[in-house]
């Protein structure tokens, strides 16, 4: 048993940990009010306004984040062999970020009606966000060491989650009284993205100054070429550790279902009939809650591996999903929250370090292209399988029932993989 005073130590945050944490923080107030909360309910209400039908808006909603994944999976593997090289990695950070926050504050230039420009923004959002989370990732291993990666990564999702609280409350606060500061509903709302855009860059702040690129390889003489040369190799080496390629054909299905909850939930909800305030307070209390559940999944993976708490929050969105298809009413929508709340952060962090264990440490950045690309183009099958199944029956909630298939297909490939030591493949 470990002494009170070792056990302390364990759990210390050190200062570059802290800083990658903040980011997690402050990216945390997009992945709340563009996500999941505020644009999803702005967007609804520009369709409405162009009468255009419920089930086909969450269609259109479905296949604008199916189109910016998409993007970002097709660049995420050549940009990180490119990023393995020395300095690159933060400087690839650095572009995405600043598109994603730019696009995130373009979201106040929309106006009455204009649902079209609204995706078309949106897309341009989502490719900043997640285009710096393939790098943002990668530092993973910078920061941290292998030892300690379960705790630093549910911390970042952890803190994330309670820290994005504050600018969701006060977003809300605007939008919900728009008079107090002498604007409309709309205006509120523009404001809303603007204070998402101004916490997402200066949590980054933190990360810019004090983060560094540990491991690397060493400039060389075409770098591009070579970059797609190391791709070949490192895909070839993916195929070739059964373990690996297991653990992220599993990932690409079992993810893809969790992306699909948090991007169509409101959406979702709003269907259902449930009221704007009530989705708001939800997705609030959401948040709370997943603080220390993630924090609980982390201390849980240094008694437990990271693979079984994967395999049980699996286990737990199955339930999730199915009692999703019979809700019908907002205490139900409460007791469904709160399930996702329990395993959202949870399953997230615990992927993200599990992988970080099983890479070669100097090409984090390429290994963690992958793991984007096999993330990424699942979230396009997940809001594409729900877009399409609600167009065709005309109901959310048999769009909602067929994302199942992926949490029982990834749990299973996980399932598969075994419990063994990955070897040979971590420097």
């Amino acid at each position: 048993m470990l002494s009170s005073k070792k056990a302390k130590r364990s759990v210390s945050i050190n200062k570059k940990e802290w800083s990658w944490i903040l980011y997690d923080l402050g990216n945390s107030a997009y992945s709340i009010i563009i996500t999941a909360a505020i644009l999803p309910i702005f967007f609804k209400s520009l369709t409405e306004a162009a009468m255009i039908e419920a089930s086909r808006s969450t269609a259109y909603w479905g296949y604008s984040v199916s189109i910016a994944t998409l993007l970002v999976a097709a660049l995420a593997p050549i940009l990180g062999a490119i990023s393995d090289y020395r300095r690159y990695k933060k400087r690839f950070f650095l572009f995405f970020v600043l598109l994603g926050v730019i696009f995130t504050g373009a979201l106040a230039t929309i106006g009455e009606g204009q649902w079209l420009r609204c995706l078309i923004i949106y897309v341009f959002a989502v490719i900043g966000f997640t285009g710096a989370n393939v790098f943002y990732n990668a530092f993973l291993i910078d920061v941290t060491s292998k030892k300690r990666m379960d705790w630093i990564s549910s911390s970042g999702f952890a803190f994330g989650y309670i820290g994005s609280v504050i600018p969701f409350t006060i977003s809300i606060f605007i939008v919900q009284n728009p008079s107090r500061i002498g604007v409309d509903t709309m205006g509120a709302t523009r404001i809303a993205f603007i204070i998402t855009a101004i916490w997402w860059a200066a949590f980054t702040i933190p990360m810019l100054v004090h983060v560094r690129q540990k491991y690397f390889i060493e400039p060389e003489p075409q770098p591009i070429k070579k970059s797609f040369i190391r791709l070949a190799k490192t895909f070839k080496n993916i195929v070739q550790y059964r373990e690996i390629f297991l653990f992220l054909l599993a990932y690409f299905f079992y993810i893809d279902g969790v992306y699909t909850v948090i991007n169509m939930a409101t959406v979702y909800g709003t269907d259902l009939g449930i009221s704007t305030a009530n989705l708001v307070i939800i997705l609030l209390a959401t948040q709370v809650v997943a603080f220390p559940f993630t924090l609980f999944y982390g201390r849980l993976a240094r008694r437990f591996s990271a693979r079984i708490l994967i395999l049980v929050a699996i286990v737990i969105y199955i339930f999730i999903v199915i009692f999703a298809f019979f809700i019908i009413n907002t205490f139900q929508f409460w007791i469904l929250a709160m399930l996702v709340a329990t395993s959202q952060g949870g399953i997230q962090a615990l992927s993200r370090s599990y992988f970080g264990k099983i890479i070669p440490k100097d090409s984090s950045g390429e290994y963690f292209g992958f793991y984007n690309i096999f993330g990424r183009f699942a979230a396009i099958l997940g809001p594409f399988l729900m877009g399409i199944v609600s167009q065709l029956t005309g109901s959310s909630r048999y769009g909602v029932l067929s994302i199942v298939v992926l949490f029982i297909v990834g749990f299973l490939l996980l399932f598969r993989q075994g419990n063994r030591k990955i070897k040979n493949t971590v420097k």
